[in-house]
This record gives structure tokens, sequence and C-alpha cells, in this order.
């Protein structure tokens, strides 16, 4: 067989590309191998580099340890990485005896210095493979990447073509590599660990066992996950021919990582514990930094850039990275290309974490200045060129009070999430003060737009427009839902002119990567019914507009309104969602104004008060003080605690529902939201911002629910679309069966018959095994299967892999059983034999959404259950920005009664006001049954339910008197019959044992 299409073929193929890029074989053995195991460091090449490069440092240690010295050094060395970590001493090396040792020299930016370019060239990349690591047993790593000796990189390899995948990669990882082994130790010795096959990376940074977590680190693939067909190659080559290039590779080391450490808390808030993390950037982040900076490099000051990264893609890193990058770059001629960068943020965690990475990559303080007091330490900072500032915009405002001109420098100004709270008035101050704009200036402009603007986005993007293009000022806006405006502003036109984002990394990409959480997959609405009648003699014309939206607002901030809806939403809570994500989860109400959240909170209260529910409680948020019938409430004074405290409060297990008016609907991260109750009309991107706040992952949380009483399922759709992006063998001995099958395969368009002649070309070229053809085997499939993936709906790929399947086993058996020669088919054979092994196995969707919502009142009726998961292939456009206002009509009168009578054709039912949907009726006629209540305090609960279920029926006919219509459907609806019986029995058991 020509074609080695093995894990060594796979392995011989990388590690020959690695050596072209000037990596050294390396093949540990004897006393190499052995000191290997011993110390998880190549003795040898490490001893080479430093006689290579600092023969007078090594040269004193000789002196002061005399023939010890190797081990004496290594075992300082051993002593350094355990204590202070790889990362610390690759970048800062390693004091010895008053002696400095350097364990890596990075790529100088110029190559005016001769010694550290020499230097740097000195630096040994080493790739083995098979690598024996372990004194404890015999087991060996697939391929070791080491820089002077030290490891850095290990990779597990898995091949589609021998019947394993990177899944089997990271399990291995988790299953067979102990933590415990020197070389897996966390920080101490490799760094980043690759599971790998031909279609697919994922990396982690820890191994720990079954705990060990793994982040894909693929380029995507037409804004989904995975990675594009490559020519003639692997989907994954670029993981070795690029990232792992030796400039990468040192540009990583050097640049990007670092070690996260983050707070443990208890469940009330308290930290308990630190937890480090050493943090590789994936493979988006690094792509987008790399690309922005190259493009900068290129093209200087002034030009504006936006990337569109979904939440879960790491933004607070990537501005971090990109921030330090900026700060540091120099044009050819050796000069600074910014004076400052400055960092507009909302986010309290990226100064913390920006000045703990940089500290990290500089081993300096003061890089970056945090403007925490006023105005004036802004100014100053920007005075002073301080080389990276983090300052939000509320305090912009002050500048233009306090600095009169500042001369012209070069600036970059990081944005994070351009539709946040940044303000216009404060964008404009910016601007015009970096531009050398008077204050007379940036004050008249000011003065006529201000009145204008609307929100946060739309004023920041407002206020950089009226200062026009700075050749002086780079944009960097980082955002997952861009805004037409952002586009204009920040995108970067494409082929048609249009501007688009200069970086992507999408929301279906993070969906099916696992970052994220896709809101939509189980979504429920609800509509409410209601009758109106008119309380006055007179039938006065009004505003028919008006009087619409004063009906729907009295009937929403109705009391009987909003207790029908708090119980549903209460019992929703306690059966289902309060069993989530271990017991921890929660739940936002999304309410349409303050009032609102006021009433709802009071709701709340007294119906989980009434109940007697000690495990829920309610918090509330909204801004200001709202007056309810001459009664003044607040936020602080209904939850009686301070506004600042409310995050970590409801982070807590005191409390389970959040309240919400406006407040908390964007940019709000607890992990711990799984189910939303939407009672406010939502669309457009404040529908995708909102209900995005339960998509956070964490550990234990695998789905989301969203009940919707307001919204059409079809709407909420429509908002995130522009944001988003086996038959078997039949035993016979007739071989014209194949023909048929043939016939059935060909229709699909999957292959072409060049590529099965090419594939059995490879096949039958050579007799003896060759890796290095395994590479366009690959490419030559991965053409089949891009079709397969892109061109067949899900029924027809079913069809395909079993008409597949039938073909592979018939021609294997008819082989069998007679002689048989057909040169056609036979190469379809051997195509469709690899194909087959790369086709995706179905997985499971995940768990089924049972019936949620257990009441069913009539008023508030379900319409719709299920997913409305977004499909990948559609194109959906936002329409272009526009400016102005037409002049608004007169609003059309129309008579009061019409309105009531229009408005209860749209909501009201047949029912009669009699008509009232009570369950505590029937619950009470149960417990009242001296029989049943008998019958519960003998038996169990599986025999009891017998009795009970027969006695229901007679109950619901006992009570058609008082409310015949419900009854009715009781008994003509077995489903709806059924779902009253099973919600109540729980109840009604449990209370007549106990009583």
């Amino acid at each position: 067989m020509p074609i080695d299409y093995t894990e060594k073929g796979f392995e011989e193929n990388i590690e020959s590309e690695l050596v072209r890029s000037g990596y050294i074989e390396r093949k540990l053995t004897g006393e190499s191998l052995d000191e290997f195991k011993q110390h998880a460091i190549d003795t040898e090449v490490f001893f080479q580099f430093l006689e290579a490069t600092q023969p007078k440092q090594l040269e004193k240690l000789k002196r002061a340890y005399k023939e010890n010295y190797k081990q004496k050094i290594i075992h300082r060395l051993s002593k350094e990485l355990s204590s202070r970590g790889m990362i610390d001493c690759l970048r800062h090396g390693v004091k010895d005896y008053g002696v400095k040792l350097t364990l890596a020299y990075n790529k100088p930016v110029s190559t005016m210095n001769r010694t550290l370019w020499e230097q740097y060239e000195q630096n040994l990349f080493t790739v083995s493979r098979q690598v024996y690591y372990s004194q404890k047993n015999n087991n060996s790593i697939d391929v070791l990447l080491s820089l002077n000796g030290l490891p850095i990189i290990v990779m597990e390899l898995k091949n589609h073509l021998t019947g394993q995948t990177v899944d089997n990669a990271k399990m291995q990882f988790k299953k067979d590599r102990d933590p415990n082994e020197l070389l897996f130790q966390f920080k101490k010795r490799a760094l980043v660990y690759f599971a790998v096959d031909p279609d697919e990376v994922y990396m982690t940074t820890r191994v720990s066992e079954d705990k060990t977590f793994f982040l894909p680190f693929n380029r995507g693939n037409n804004g989904g996950r995975g990675n594009p067909t490559v020519y003639n190659d692997y989907k994954t080559s670029y993981l070795w021919k690029d990232i792992l290039h030796k400039d990468s590779l040192l540009d990583i080391l050097f640049r990007f990582m670092f070690v996260q450490e983050e707070d443990i808390k208890d469940s009330n808030g308290e930290v308990i514990d630190k937890r480090e993390t050493v943090i590789f950037p994936r493979y988006h982040q690094l792509d987008a930094v790399r690309q922005i900076e190259e493009d900068v490099k290129k093209n200087g000051a002034g030009k504006s850039y936006l990337s569109q990264h979904s939440a879960g893609s790491g933004k607070t890193n990537s501005i971090s990275w990109l921030s330090h990058r900026l700060a540091k770059l120099h044009d050819e001629h050796d000069e600074a290309m910014f004076d400052s960068v400055i960092v507009v943020t909302d986010r309290r965690v990226l100064d913390k974490q920006l000045q703990d990475a940089i500290y990290q990559l500089e081993h300096k303080t003061g890089f970056v200045e945090k403007i925490e007091k006023n105005s004036e330490q802004l100014a100053q900072a920007i005075k002073n060129k301080a080389k990276i500032i983090v300052t939000t915009l509320q305090k912009f405002p002050f500048i233009i009070d306090q600095v009169n001109e500042i001369s012209k420098g070069k600036y970059a100004i990081i944005i994070d999430e351009a539709h946040s709270s940044q303000g216009g008035k404060s964008a404009r101050a910016m601007t015009s003060l970096l531009s050398n704009k008077t204050l007379e200036e940036a004050m008249e402009e000011e003065q006529i737009a201000e009145d204008e603007l609307k929100d946060a986005e739309d004023r920041i993007l407002e206020e950089i427009a009226k200062s026009g293009q700075q050749e002086n000022i780079s944009f960097f806006a980082f955002t997952a839902t861009p805004k037409p405006k952002t586009l204009e502003k920040f995108g970067t036109p494409g082929n048609d002119g249009l501007p688009r984002p200069f970086h992507e990394y999408t929301m279906r990409q993070a969906i099916e990567e696992g970052f994220i959480l896709d809101v939509l997959k189980n979504y429920v609405t609800y509509k409410t019914f209601f009758k109106l009648a008119k309380q006055i003699d007179d039938d006065p014309e009004v505003g028919s507009k008006k009087a619409s939206k004063a009906i729907a607002r009295y009937v929403s901030l109705h009391p009987h309104n909003i207790a029908q809806k708090t119980e549903i939403m209460v019992e929703h809570f306690r059966q289902v969602t309060q069993h989530k994500i271990g017991g921890r989860a929660k739940a936002m109400v999304v309410t349409s104004s303050r009032l609102h959240a006021v009433r709802y909170k009071h709701a709340f209260d007294k119906y989980i008060t009434e109940k007697g529910y000690t495990d829920l409680q309610s918090v509330v948020a909204f801004s200001g003080t709202v007056d309810d019938n001459g009664v003044p409430y607040t936020e602080v004074e209904m939850n009686g605690f301070s506004e600042g405290e409310l995050p970590d409060k409801f982070h807590s297990d005191d409390y389970q529902v959040l309240l919400v008016a406006e407040k908390y609907q964007t940019g709000f991260d607890e992990p711990l939201l799984h189910t939303m109750y939407v009672d406010k009309k939502l669309d457009g991107i404040k529908a995708v911002q909102t209900l995005s706040r339960l998509n956070r992952t964490c550990k234990g949380k695998n789905d989301t629910f969203v009940l919707d009483f307001v919204n059409e399922a079809e709407d909420i759709q429509k908002a995130f679309e522009p944001y988003y992006e086996v038959t078997q063998v039949e035993d016979t001995t007739d071989p014209n069966i194949l023909y048929d099958i043939q016939t059935e395969l060909d229709a699909y368009q999957v292959y072409s018959n060049e590529e099965v002649d090419e594939i059995a070309n490879l096949e039958y070229s050579d007799n003896k095994r060759n890796s290095r053809l395994q590479e366009k085997l690959n490419s030559l499939l991965d053409l089949g299967l891009k079709r397969f993936n892109e061109d067949l709906n899900s029924e027809q790929q079913d069809d395909f892999k079993s008409a597949c399947s039938k073909f592979i086993r018939t021609y294997s058996f008819v082989l069998q059983i007679g002689p048989f020669a057909d040169i056609e088919l036979h190469k379809l054979y051997v195509y469709l034999n690899y194909l087959f092994k790369k086709l995706p196995k179905h997985l499971s969707d995940g768990v089924d959404l049972a019936d949620d919502v257990a009441l069913a009142y009539y008023k508030n009726e379900k319409v719709f259950e299920g997913s409305i998961s977004l499909q990948s292939g559609e194109d959906h456009k936002l329409k272009p920005t526009s400016f102005g206002a037409s002049a608004t009509p007169e609003e059309e009168k129309e008579r009061l009664s019409s309105i009531i009578e229009r408005l209860n054709d749209r909501f009201g039912t047949e029912f009669t006001e009699t008509d009232k949907l009570s369950f505590d009726q029937i619950k009470e006629d149960i417990i009242n049954n001296e029989d049943l209540a008998q019958k519960a305090k003998v038996n169990t609960k599986d025999n009891f339910k017998f009795s009970y279920e027969e006695a229901f029926l007679d109950i619901v006919i006992d009570r058609m008197t008082t409310n015949e219509e419900f009854f009715m459907k009781m008994l003509e609806n077995s489903d709806f019959k059924n779902t009253v019986m099973n919600y109540m029995f729980e109840e009604v058991y449990e209370e007549m044992v106990t009583s």
C-alpha cells in the first residue's frame, strides 16, 4: 500500500516541515534520555546553548562548582523553574552564584545591534518524536518542541484515516498523562499541550486528568468552527508552518503568554483562594493582534480598525495584547509610532488584568497608568506621553475645562465595546484635544450636535465624525454587535467598496466552539389575552396610537396581569431553573419600565412570602427614583444594600432572580445566569445584547432558557441574523447493485471523476509506503468533504452516508464471493473508503426541552416552544444608516370604544368574564377528599397515583357547572388534562401525607 496514512506518517510530515523551517531533529536516547526523564530538560542541548552564547558566565560557574558544575546549574535551574515558572525564567533568565544566565533570546526589533542579532540566531529549536519522559512507566509523547533544551510544547497526534480524531488525543492527555510527572507539572516545564489531527487543533495549558480543559485553536471556516480546506495540504498545517515557526513561537513566548491570577470566592463573595492560569492566545486573538499590528506598521497612524469579536472571544486579553504591542511599535527609523495608547473601557477587570499582564511582559511598573482621580490626571498623562493610559469616557468632559491645547502627537485609541456607555461629548473632547483643536472650537462643535445625539454608540460616532479624520489618531474598536454607523466609521472597505470589519470572530464560531451558549435554542413565547370594557358613558375621540399604548400599558401594569406572570415565573424557576448549574442557576426578569420593575419586585416578594418559599429571593435594578402613585422607590431602598454591591450579592447564594429595567441588559457578565423572563418589547441590536446576557459559560452550565411574554419568536430570530453567520449493506450476490448505488452516489455531486482517479493513482503510484502522499490525500478528500458539508442538507447527508456505507460493504462482499472486475468501480471503492472515514459523525443535539412551564393560565397561553437557532450560509445584512427624520403625520383620531374593541379582537378570547382558569379550585377539592387523604397516608406515592388519577376525573366532572368551558377542555383534551393532573400530583400527595 503506497500511501502511509498512519499516525507515524502524520508525525513525519510535521517533523520534516519543522526541520525545513530551522528546527533541529533531536532523538533523545541513552544518557540524554535518562537526564530528560530525571529533569524534563534536554541538558545536552541546554549546555550547548550556554557554551555558544554565554561562555564567560559559564566559565565562572565552572570555577565555582568544579566538575559538578552541570549538576549544580541544572539543580539551580530546576529550582527556579519550580518557583517562578517557565515563562518568567525564559524572559528574565536565572541567577546562579552571582551569575545571570539567559535562557533564550527574543528576536531584536532591528538588525542594527549585531550582538543581539547573533545571540538570537544561536537559539536552538529542537523537535523530538516519541519521547519517553517517565521514570515510572514506558509512556511516550508523540512530539516535543524545545527551546535551548527547555520543553515548551507537547503534541499528541491522531489521524482520521486510522479511525482516531483530535478527541482521542484530548482523551489521551486526560487519561494517560499524569500531571505529577515533571514534564506535565503546571507552569514548571511544557507551557502548552496541543491535540492535533489533520482537521482540527485543540490546546490546554494545564494537564489535570479529567479536569483538563481544552480550547479550540482553529482558524474558523466561513464564519463557523473548524478550518478551511487547503490545497495539497492538511487543514491544520498552519499550526506547524505558521504558529510554531521559530520567530512566531518566540513572539508568543516573549510578548503574548502570561500567568493570569484570579480570586476564588465563596458563595458570599469572600475571597478564599487564588487560581492561576497560563494564558496562551487563541488563534483568532493572535491573528487579530498580528494583522492589526502589521497594517499599522504599513499604513501609519490615522486609520480606523473594527474587530467584530463575539462574546466569549476573550476581548479583554486581545485588548491587553494590542495595547502593549502598539505602545512598543516602532517604524523603520526606530521611532515610536504612537506617543500614547489610550484604552477606553468600562470593564473593571480590564485595567487590573492589563496591568498584571504587561508587568509580566515588561517586568517593570509604571508602563500602564490608570486614570482614577480626575481629568487633570488624564490630561497630565497625555502630556507626559504615558505609554498606556486606561480610562473611562465619563472623565473626558472635564478635559476641555482644564486643558486648552496639547502639542500634537500620535495616539492610538482602543475602544472596548463600541456600543457601550461611551458618551459623545467625551469622545469629541478626546478627539479635539488630541488633534490640537482649541477649546473654543471643541465647545462650539459640541453645542451644535448635543441635543441631536441619542444612544451611547451614536454619540461616540457622531463626535468622532464631526472632528474629521485625524492623521495623528488611530481608532481600534472592539464590539460583538456593530451598528451600521459603527461599520461606516471603523470598518475597512471591501472589494465592493462597502465597509466591513477588519477582523472577525463570529457569534456562530463562538457557539460552535463552545465559548458561548446558543440562547435561541430553548425559546418559549407566551401571548397574553385580555378583554377590556369601557368604564365611562362618553365615547371620546382620542389619538389611536397614543390610546393603544396607554391601554396596553394599563393592562401590563394591572396587578392581576403582573401577579399571573409572577406566578408563572416563580413556579418555573423553582421547578426547572433552580436545579440547573448544580443548584446555583439564576434568572433575569426583563421589564418594560422602571415602574414595572418596582411592581414586579412587590409581586415577587408577596407571592414568595404567601407560598412560604425560603429558597428564592429577588433583587431589583433600576436607576433613579420611581414614583408609584405618590410613593417614591429607589433600587437601594428596595434591595437593602448599595448599588455597587448588587453584582456580588446577585452572584452569591442569597439571591436567585434579578428584576431589571434597562439596567444590566447590556454589559452584565454573570455566568450563573441561566433563564430569562422577557416582559418587554425587544428588537434589533437591543434584543441581541439583552438575550446575550445568558450566553456565558461556566462549569455545569449546558443550556439556557428564555420565556418571552411579549415578542414573537420570528422577530427575535431576525434580530440575531445580522450578527450570526447510514443504510446497511444488503446481503446480495448480484454485483449489478453496485451500479445502482454508484448512480445514486454520483447524483449527490460530492466528488468528481478527476478526484476519484487522482486518489486511485496515489494509492497505486508506488510500492512503498510514503507519508508525503498523505498531505495530498487529505487535501483531495477535503474537497469532497466541503461539498458534503455545504451542498447537502441533513437528510441528504444521511442518505449519502448510507449509500456510501452500502457501496463499500457490498463491493467488499462481491469481491469475496466470486470473480468481478470493474476498474471504475474499484477506483470509487478506494476513494469512498477514505472519504467515509472523514465524514462527520452525527452527535447528539443536546438535551431536549420538556414542557418547562408547568402552569397554563388561559390568559397567558404558550404559542411557541422550541429552537430558533440560526443556520449558516444565510446572508443577512444590516440596512444602511439613515439620517434625519421626516415630519410626523397628524395622528388619526378614533373612538375609544373602537380602540377597545380592536384590542379585544386581537388579544381577547371567547370566554366570558366568569371563565377563570383556577388550579386552586381543583387542588382544594382533591385535598378535601377524605377518602383520598386516607389512601395517601397508607400508600406509597406510586400506589396512591392510581387512586388519585381515578378521582381526578370525577372532581373535574363535579366542577363542570362552575366553569364549563374550561372543564370541557379538560375532558376533551387529554394532553391538557394530563398536564394539570401531573402538575398537581406531587403537591397534593405531599400535603396529604404531612397534614
